[in-house]
Order: C-alpha cells, then sequence, then structure tokens
C-alpha cells in the first residue's frame, strides 16, 4: 500500500480530538500519503457537549470527506471512534479504498457502546445522569488502563488533554449493518497490552472476520509507539 499515494482519515476515541493521532499523522505525511485527523463535535476545546447525537459524529466524519472531495481514503478509527466511522463508511464507501478498526469498537446494528459492557455499563449511566450536560469524563486513575507503558508524569499529561464526552455518543446505537456488506475492505489493529476495551480485540475483529494486525504497546499505542502503528497501517 505504501507504494501509492493514499489519503488517511484518522478518528480519535472517547474523549480526545485529532491531537491524538497526529503522531502517527506526521509519520504518513513523511511518507508521502495525505493524513487528515479529525475533531468529533463536542470534543474540541469550548464545544458545548449539550444536544450532540452519535448522527453527529457520523455526519462530521461523513462530511470532513465530501467537503475535502476524498477518494481512495483509509478511514481509520480508534477506540470508540469505531462507531462514527461504521456510520460514516456507509454513506461515503464509494470514497474509499480500506476501513481500518485500530483498538476499536466493531459495532452492531441496534447496539449502543454502554451495552459492550455491562458490568462498567450502570456507573457510565449514572455519571451521565450526574452531569449538568450529560457528558462523561476521565479520572485520572482510569488513565494507566489507557497507557500502561508511561510513567505516572506522562501520564498526567495526557489527562489534561482529555475532555468530556458527550454522554448521548455512548447512548446511541447505529441503524447500519457492519462493514462488510459495502464492498471495501477491512482490517483490524490490536495492541499486544490493550487493558481498556470491553471485549477482546480478537472477538471484535471476528464480528466482521478478520484476525487482528499486532501492534506493541497499550490502548493509546498511536502516542505510545507511533512508528509501528504507521508501519502497519501503511503495510495492510
Amino acid at each position: 500500500m505504501s507504494d501509492i499515494s493514499m489519503t488517511f482519515v484518522l478518528v480519535p476515541g472517547a474523549w480526545q480530538g485529532g491531537w491524538s493521532w497526529e503522531p502517527v499523522a506526521q509519520r504518513l505525511r513523511a511518507a508521502g500519503h495525505v493524513a487528515v485527523t479529525i475533531t468529533l463535535p463536542g470534543l474540541a476545546g469550548g464545544d458545548s457537549r449539550s444536544g450532540l447525537h452519535l448522527s453527529d459524529a457520523v455526519d462530521h466524519v461523513a462530511g470532513e470527506i465530501e467537503k475535502r472531495d476524498l477518494s481512495n481514503v483509509v478511514l481509520v478509527g480508534h477506540s470508540w471512534g469505531g462507531y462514527p466511522i461504521t456510520g460514516a463508511a456507509h454513506r461515503v464507501a464509494h470514497r474509499l479504498a480500506k476501513i481500518v478498526y485500530f483498538n476499536a469498537f466493531v459495532p452492531a446494528r441496534g447496539v449502543p457502546f454502554i451495552d459492550e459492557n455491562q458490568d462498567y455499563a450502570a456507573i457510565l449511566r449514572a455519571a451521565i445522569d450526574a452531569s449538568p450536560d450529560g457528558s462523561v469524563s476521565v479520572t485520572f486513575e482510569q488513565v494507566p488502563v489507557l497507557m500502561p507503558e508511561l510513567p505516572e508524569a506522562a501520564q498526567r499529561l495526557f489527562h489534561e488533554l482529555l475532555v468530556p464526552q458527550p454522554g448521548t455518543y455512548f447512548l446511541q446505537s447505529l441503524d447500519v449493518d457492519d462493514v462488510t456488506t459495502l464492498g471495501v475492505p477491512a482490517a483490524y489493529v490490536l495492541s499486544e497490552n490493550d487493558l481498556a476495551l470491553a471485549r477482546p480485540g480478537t472477538e471484535l475483529a471476528a464480528r466482521i472476520g478478520l484476525t487482528p494486525l499486532m501492534v506493541p504497546g497499550g490502548h493509546q499505542s498511536m502516542l505510545t509507539h507511533p512508528d509501528e502503528v504507521a508501519e502497519v497501517l501503511l503495510k495492510y
């Protein structure tokens, strides 16, 4: 793939903006490709998180691809970002070369993110209900699960960049089939030490008939191991 000029559209997971993909994006650009990092509605500094719906995130991803008139796109979603990329893929399938789930959820029709982890669902729902704007935040105590390979000082820097996630993004589901119906190649990339996924990455990949491609690091390995993540995106 790396011998052909590609356009990578990189969608972050919950609580994060396009900055989380920037180290990988820089490496993709250095290899001669276009790399677009997306920040979804409600996840930029100063954004309101009230009144948003999962469809807004889907529309934003598809809209960026359409507005920029992108083609030959490798659409990559991290973690919860598997939801908006799946929805967007159905709208812009003719513009896509590949869909990549990176340590990501592969959503099923009608199943919201919150239902992927029944043990945590009640806690997550209570946090959303208690928030004045219906958002949910990450505590520092949760960060080591996301980045176990980093020292505490680096984990604290990462935590300072996180913003509250619109709760509706977790509560709402997609009304589309999985991406195997689109005729677009797909891949699943899994970090060897991912502790954050509510289900095994192998199980999530199997939902669309895939075996994961492995990279080192934890859930946020696009930040901790950007060379290896960029390499696998270029190779496959």
